[in-house]
């Protein structure tokens, strides 16, 4: 009896690491995915981070980053672990995943804030930063991120074309009679913004906030749908590895 029972938990220990073995496999791939997303996030849409009042969308995104590199490194002492069968590597690394668990619980709370007051501060901060801030000195990354924003979205203005007449940019010398600046224009030739006809710039109903609101919203929704599966990923390996450890320590005693 004593002999069946001892086969029994040798089986049950060789299920439970490869179930283990499985499950780190897919958290690692999971932990390169979020950290994909945040490297994303920073590099390709970085031209949009000017523009935006809080840098809550940034630290969002470096969090992923962190996460999911720690996730990565945390795969690699899992597979250790179920190889040599090291309780106290076991032990570690299910402090690392509920580590990485709460890490990104800060990551979502913050993008669920920052998604609830996203429409308030996008209306409240994009229009004073064309009228004030676009193309005055010591403002080139805004008035960077303003062309590209326009270029990219195919629109014009805060909420439409008309938001540019109050402009300080628009009202100086400087401007040399445009109507809108050039990012504004179809095709973007040099004072192609003197002439504000539907035909030469972009009319876009809702102008530049709607279409940036819509893609921070989506961009959240995507950093937040990766979050919540690599959650769930640990909260699997979290129970898996505690019953990998209480079978090891049983069978060892």
């Amino acid at each position: 009896m004593a002999h069946y029972k001892a086969e029994q938990d040798d089986w049950l220990i060789v299920y439970l690491k490869y179930l283990l073995f499985v499950f780190n496999f897919f958290f690692w791939v999971g932990g390169a995915a979020v950290m994909a997303v945040g490297v994303w996030t920073l590099v390709e849409k970085s031209g949009y981070l000017s523009v935006l009042a809080s840098s809550t969308f940034a630290v969002s995104a470096y969090i992923l980053i962190f996460a999911g590199a720690l996730v990565m490194v945390t795969g690699f002492l899992g597979f250790g672990a179920v190889i040599r069968e090291d309780r106290s590597c076991l032990s570690t690394y299910f402090c690392l995943l509920l580590v990485i668990f709460l890490v990104e619980l800060v990551a979502g709370v913050l993008a669920h804030l920052y998604y609830q007051r996203l429409s308030d501060e996008l209306k409240q901060h994009l229009a004073r930063t064309l009228a004030e801030n676009y193309r005055q000195p010591g403002a080139a990354d805004i008035t960077t991120s303003v062309d590209r924003l326009q270029q990219d979205f195919k629109c014009c203005g805060s909420n439409s074309s008309a938001d540019w007449q109050h402009s300080a940019y628009i009202l100086s010398r400087e401007a040399e009679g445009r109507q809108v600046p050039d990012s504004c224009c179809k095709t973007v030739v040099t004072r192609c913004g003197q002439r504000a006809h539907p035909s030469n710039i972009y009319k876009v109903e809702g102008g530049c906030i709607t279409k940036l609101e819509q893609f921070l919203a989506d961009h959240l929704l995507l950093m937040g749908a990766v979050g919540i599966g690599v959650a769930c990923l640990q909260i699997c390996g979290m129970v898996l590895t505690c019953c990998l450890h209480q079978r090891l320590q049983l069978h060892f005693y």
